[in-house]
């Protein structure tokens, strides 16, 4: 895997963390959805990947508060982050296009393709 290649995790933290701040647990939920149930993470993976995605400056803490005698921890896509989440999308959309191509190539005219 080259250095400009992500994990399938951290693109779903990033995109987890795309439309705004939340804490723990709303990312472990988020993610699960935007997989499909695919990635499940555990607290421990989740708060180890966001202190390396903070120590990389691709997200940030984004305050703290007090719910049911627990502490929530708020974190945010950086601009940075925003940006490296949208060259990974963009590399990623582009592979399946290419593939989808391929596809139709392989499956020929006289079956309209059959790939969306």
């Amino acid at each position: 895997m080259s250095s400009s290649e992500m994990r399938e995790p951290t693109f779903l933290v990033l995109a987890a963390l795309a439309d705004g701040r939340k804490h723990g647990y709303a990312v472990i939920t988020e993610v699960a959805g935007l997989s499909s149930g695919r990635v499940t993470l555990r607290p421990g993976t989740l708060y180890a990947a966001l202190d390396r995605l903070r120590e990389e400056g691709l997200v940030r803490p984004a305050g703290e508060e007090v719910v049911d005698g627990r502490l929530r921890r708020y974190y945010e896509l950086t601009d940075a982050g925003a940006e490296s989440l949208a060259t990974e999308a963009a590399r990623l959309q582009s592979n399946a296009d290419q593939a989808v191509r391929r596809l139709r190539l392989r499956l020929g005219p006289a079956t309209g393709g059959g790939v969306a």
